[in-house]
């Protein structure tokens, strides 16, 4: 090394952002990014770039090879605040593979760039959110997310080892966590006998601690080997290099092979989480009521908090604290959260009317700024303040009863009631008035979902039937009957969630599990109880980000679904959370 310049590569208009150094066979280049969302590619010469690609986003865009140096990887963010994680095909210079599981961020809203890994040819790890998330490379969907005991960054930066087996993070106080799955531990025993912290992953099952200082995080070295995806993938990916004839500009820098090998299908890894040791609980601490059972259960939007309405008719909120180990103050189970009052010493206390607890339809709805939760218990509907618990107002006495209540997505005002005699009530609070009252069921409603996008209201009967409406008129679009398992009676309650970005449905019934094009109402695709998870389903949730379905089963066991596909990714049974003698009740 002489400190001689023997090359300078120009032809960038911006100022470059990342460069990625490689070599296939016996050539050498260099990929290079600017923050105009160009990507370059250049041979060890004088010669200018070879090629000119566009980053998704075109902005600010790291490059990366895998360790055997056979994928392309890219991530970025876009002026707009939206990340990108891609797989690149080198020889056609087009994308091969874009990865989900980036939040949505507000329009305008910038913090700063995602920054991304990857590890043991087949893990790619990206900071956001103050949390770690990880994906197969052959599989779209994120795989998992950890936040490391909290204590991270809005976009944490992060580097595996070569191994893969240890992955540094920053922190939010200027330093680092070294997380490891038990190769990665081993080695770091082996070079002092220094004593680390360990807590695992979802994904390995290794002693936990939960502490606010620095940790030593599990990632298993089994954390993902998904199906992988077709690779004469449906969605076709499109050229983007400038206008230029892609056999022309790209660098065809493979070695030349007579026969590819077809890819062989990866076989299919449950996970299975069957003892406490396997991931973290937090218990909520205990309440005057707590031998009463939790009929229904819900997060607020903010991901601050959990509401619990009881069998007693009395709703109660835990909330989670701003602190060292929890510095975004988000649900998490690192850190238990406080049963929260205000100073009053009121309690959320719903009508219960005459009608007895046990018959009564529980229904709760939160507003979508959470500063107002409503619910009911068989008596009349009761609207509570969240900061100060006092009832703003009641409404819809009996009978006959409410069974469930949802807010119109753009205006706290208007209020959608599902009721006991088969109708739907369009109630408008400010002026104490029923609008309109929509008929269309022949049981009770048992579900109610709006979506903005689309500008319907769906609704779901016990008589196994969805509605659709529309906002602006009220008028009935359509109606579809679900579609049941061969035997079973088109009947019992069916609950309705729309995913956040409001174009698919979630449909839950104890025989099923559904997806649902909302535009179309068709069903894309449904999931039955089969195997281990035979009983019937007690209830089923989209994840925050639309990821993942979660459902629970009548006997305990809860599932983790793929949402795009409801391929089963995980069961947890009811004994890693459970004790035996609530088991046995």
């Amino acid at each position: 090394m002489h400190g001689q310049k023997i090359y300078s590569f120009e032809g960038h208009e911006a100022p470059v952002y990342s460069i990625c150094p490689h070599h296939k066979e016996t050539i050498q280049f260099i990929f290079s990014t600017s923050i105009d969302g160009k990507i370059k590619a250049w041979l060890y010469d004088n010669a200018g770039s070879r090629v000119d690609y566009d980053a998704p986003g075109k902005w600010c865009t790291t490059m990366l090879y895998s360790a055997d140096g056979t994928r392309l990887f890219s991530c970025g963010t876009s002026k707009e605040g939206d990340s990108h994680l891609v797989e690149w095909n080198e020889s056609e210079g087009s994308i091969k593979r874009t990865y989900s599981g980036f939040r949505k961020k507000a329009s305008g809203v910038v913090q700063g760039v995602v920054q991304f890994d990857t590890a043991q040819n087949h893990i790619l790890a990206a900071g956001e959110d103050n949390q770690i998330k990880f994906w197969d490379v052959d599989n779209t969907n994120m795989l998992t997310f950890i936040d490391a005991d909290g204590g991270l960054p809005g976009l944490p930066r992060l580097r595996f080892n070569k191994e893969g087996n240890l992955l540094a993070v920053t922190t939010v106080d200027n330093g680092f966590k070294i997380l490891a799955n038990s190769d990665g531990l081993r080695s770091l025993r082996a070079f002092g006998n220094r004593p680390f912290e360990a807590f695992r992953s979802p994904y390995e099952a290794s002693a936990m601690k939960v502490s606010g200082a620095p940790v030593v995080a599990g990632i298993s070295p089994n954390i993902g080997r998904m199906d992988n995806l077709d690779r004469n993938s449906p969605a076709k990916p499109s050229p983007i290099l400038n206008g230029a004839d892609p056999a022309s500009r790209s660098i065809d820098i493979k070695p030349r092979i007579s026969e590819e090998k077809p890819d062989k299908a990866k076989p299919w890894e449950l996970m299975e989480v069957l003892n406490p040791q396997q991931f973290r609980v937090a218990t909520l601490p205990e309440t005057p009521d707590q031998t009463s059972k939790v009929v229904r259960l819900l997060y607020t939007n903010s991901g601050v908090g959990l509401l619990a309405l009881g069998s007693n008719a009395i709703q109660r909120l835990w909330k989670w604290n701003r602190n060292e180990q929890n510095p975004s103050g988000k649900a998490t189970a690192s850190v238990v959260p406080q049963h929260w009052q205000p100073n009053s010493g009121l309690v959320m206390a719903n009508d219960i009317g005459e009608t007895p607890p046990e018959e009564s339809v529980p229904c709760i709805a939160l507003s979508k700024n959470d500063s107002y939760v409503m619910s009911a218990c068989g008596g009349k509907v009761s609207l509570f303040n969240m900061m100060t618990f006092k009832v703003m107002t009641t409404f819809m006495p009996p009978p006959p009863a409410s069974t469930f209540l949802a807010f119109h997505p753009q205006d706290n005002n208007i209020i959608a009631i599902g009721m006991e005699d088969s109708t739907i009530h369009i109630y408008n609070v400010r002026v104490d008035e029923v609008k309109i009252r929509l008929k269309g069921h022949q049981k009770r409603i048992t579900g109610l979902a709006f979506s903005n996008s689309l500008h319907i209201l769906v609704s779901s009967g016990a008589d196994a039937q969805l509605c659709v409406w529309a906002t602006d008129s009220w008028e009935k679009k359509k109606s579809v009957a679900i579609q049941m398992p061969a035997g079973k009676t088109p009947s019992g309650d069916t609950r309705v969630q729309f995913n956040s970005d409001q174009n698919r449905l979630l449909v839950v019934h104890e025989t099923q599990i559904a997806i649902y094009d909302a535009s179309k109402m068709e069903r894309i695709y449904q999931w039955i109880p089969q195997g281990t998870l035979s009983a019937a389903i007690s209830h089923a949730s989209y994840s925050c980000n639309s990821q993942l379905v979660f459902a629970a089963f009548t006997d305990g066991n809860v599932a983790i679904f793929d949402a795009d596909n409801l391929r089963l990714r995980c069961r947890i049974a009811s004994s890693a959370y459970m004790s035996t003698t609530a088991i046995n009740r």
